[in-house]
């Protein structure tokens, strides 16, 4: 169930946001996606979401090719997304945004099964699961919509930017959890953030982003480890 891209070429207009991009990430391993704003992360995670649509190049995923297919039904596929910004349905209870989450499943005492796993991985969600979404802290609202993309049931999860605007000590329990969440459900996780050494620390791959292109791909502690990437990525 490896995630496959291949020659990935991706525009907005007239610029070339993602240019002949070719990557592998094996299945229950978690590649964190780095680079400079603009390197074309977050198109990256779009495309592969169904989001937007590639100029060229194929993707596959769990032997199937997916280029080019509906969002709503790579839902379908195993596939979720979480974009940017801790997107949540501002007036919804935290209950209510968990089960929208599992919108698309037949079986609700599966459901049911997972919003208490959801629960037990964010143990705060079930502290205010009647509480209004816009009432949460930003950390929280991150956990929720983490927590709601689980509730599809994936077998790939897309996180953009989880840790953005948050304090670095609620910071370090996100990623701890996606650790967690990607040992304990075998999940393949493409993890893209500005936070670099966070993201590698709890990373199995690395993907460096620069101007659309890879220009370096390695496992994580390798990267970690090479001073050109020290050096431009990770301030040091």
């Amino acid at each position: 169930m490896t995630l496959n891209v291949s020659n990935l070429t991706v525009h907005h207009g007239a610029i070339c946001a993602i240019n002949h991009v070719s990557l592998e990430v094996p299945t229950g391993k978690l590649a964190a996606i780095i680079g400079s704003n603009g390197a074309g992360k977050t198109t990256l995670l779009r495309t592969l979401s169904g989001l937007n649509k590639p100029t060229t190049g194929e993707i596959t995923w769990m032997g199937d090719a997916i280029t080019g297919v509906k969002a709503e039904n790579l839902v379908r596929k195993g596939i979720s997304h979480v974009s940017e910004g801790k997107s949540v349905v501002p007036e919804l209870s935290v209950r209510e945004n968990l089960l929208l989450g599992a919108i698309w499943r037949r079986d609700k005492k599966e459901a049911k099964q997972s919003l208490e796993e959801v629960i037990s991985i964010f143990p705060r969600l079930g502290e205010r699961i009647e509480q209004r979404s816009d009432t949460l802290s930003g950390g929280e609202r991150q956990m929720l919509a983490i927590g709601r993309a689980i509730m599809a049931k994936p077998k790939l999860l897309l996180l953009d930017e989880p840790s953005l605007g948050l304090a670095p000590l609620v910071v370090e329990q996100i990623f701890q959890s996606i650790r967690d969440l990607a040992k304990t459900m075998n999940l393949t996780v493409l993890l893209v953030e500005q936070n670099a050494m966070g993201a590698l620390k709890i990373a199995d791959l690395g993907i460096v982003l620069n101007l659309g292109k890879v220009v370096a791909a390695n496992q994580a502690q390798a990267l970690i480890d090479d001073p050109a990437v020290r050096a431009a990525y990770l301030g040091y």
